[in-house]
């Protein structure tokens, strides 16, 4: 039986020197789809060069934000820390409500529309579950 788990713990740390810890235990996370919504305040950015480089099924992370006008805001980000505006305040509170009891939720681009005045991010909200 001793055996058994002196080869299971080698056959372990040798997937991590050939993988990486990273690769070994990201089977271990799953996403669970939450809710879909889209990107409110977009046209208020100064710069729109984040918005022009999204591509479908982009990661984007999302960090809480208590602002003046809403303070369940969260702030939805590239996956390089450049903002592109807001959960809607109508879809965020029990959003920032698993966001203040710790949970991790990241989003997903979903579809992308230039309307000339302002860009319609639909994205797709997961809670990461390890």
């Amino acid at each position: 039986m001793s055996n058994e788990i002196a080869l299971k713990n080698e056959q372990l740390i040798s997937a991590i020197d050939r993988k990486g810890i990273a690769d070994v235990i990201k089977p271990l996370v799953s996403e669970i789809h939450l809710f879909d919504t889209y990107i409110a305040g977009t046209s208020y950015l100064a710069d729109e060069t984040p918005l022009k480089n999204l591509k479908i099924d982009d990661r984007l992370t999302l960090r809480r934000e208590e602002t003046i006008y809403d303070d369940k805001a969260i702030m939805v980000l590239t996956g390089s820390d450049e903002k592109l505006g807001y959960i809607p305040e109508k879809d965020n509170i029990i959003f920032s409500r698993l966001m203040d009891a710790g949970k991790l939720l990241i989003a997903k681009v979903k579809d992308i529309k230039d309307l000339h005045h302002f860009m319609k991010i639909s994205i797709s909200i997961y809670l990461v579950d390890y």
